[in-house]
């Protein structure tokens, strides 16, 4: 598993690499902040992609940088900020979203179709039984 798991990771990162000049942690922090209209706060997008704050400041201060999203102060919360997707960052990833389904679609092409739904419920268990052990 962790071989797969890998071999398709690093095609994911070159074929972004190559293509979109970006990154796989560039790529995930849009596609979180995709999922959230309204927003996340620093500390919400780190939770999401699991990963510290430290880790998420540095992409979203690239990303401000290029204009793909916009932060915003939390109103009462001088601390805090609201990450937003800007419109040229959505239409960024939607683009990187077509291409990356694309390359995940030709990556599984050899696996049956018959093979993918037990394979895909054995790794939401998975994660399931991951993430019920980090809420306890």
């Amino acid at each position: 598993m962790l071989k797969a798991t890998r071999a398709v990771e690093n095609e994911v990162r070159e074929n972004l690499r190559r293509e979109f000049s970006s990154t796989l942690p560039r790529f995930d922090v849009m596609a979180a902040l995709t999922q959230h209209n309204d927003g996340l706060k620093m500390s919400g997008l780190s939770t999401v992609l699991k990963v510290s704050n430290g880790n998420v400041t540095g992409i979203v201060e690239r990303l401000v940088e290029d204009g793909l999203v916009i932060r915003e102060k939390v109103p009462g919360d001088r601390r805090a900020s609201l990450v937003k997707m800007t419109a040229k960052g959505r239409a960024e990833f939607a683009k990187q979203a077509a291409a990356h389904e694309q390359w995940i679609d030709t990556m599984f092409a050899g696996v049956a179709a018959e093979q993918v739904v037990p394979i895909a419920d054995a790794l939401d268990a998975v994660a399931r039984q991951l993430d019920d052990k980090d809420e306890r």
